[in-house]
């Protein structure tokens, strides 16, 4: 199995959601984050009202809010998975995000205590 981890835009995420369940893959947990990527948070990349966006030194942003989305999913889904993740979020301007691949050892259903891919 691996787990994905993908860091999009707040605005991408309920069409994220929709187009994996679309294909079968309608769970996954997703949480609000902040973080900056090597743009250092562009200023004027992201305007949410009520969200002060504080300056560096530099003129970048200290923090640029973002969404997490998570996703266990067979080998052989991967691809898959992050081909529409890409699809769906690529606007081709800064700030479109990041997705992480990672493996995944063993799962254990908590419930019943299953474990392989439950």
């Amino acid at each position: 199995m691996k787990e994905i981890y993908a860091i999009i835009r707040p605005n991408k995420i309920n069409a994220t959601k929709e187009a994996l369940g679309v294909l079968g893959f309608p769970g996954m947990t997703a949480w609000k984050v902040t973080g900056r990527g090597k743009q250092k948070g562009i200023q004027g990349e992201v305007a949410f009202p009520g969200v002060v966006q504080e300056k560096t030194p530099d003129g970048g942003m200290k923090y640029v809010p973002k969404r997490m989305v998570y996703l266990a999913v067979n080998d052989e889904d991967a691809p898959l998975v992050v081909a529409v993740i890409t699809r769906i979020n690529r606007t081709g301007q800064i700030g479109d995000g990041r997705i992480f691949v990672c493996p995944v050892t063993e799962v254990v259903r908590v419930r019943t205590g299953e474990t392989g891919a439950v």
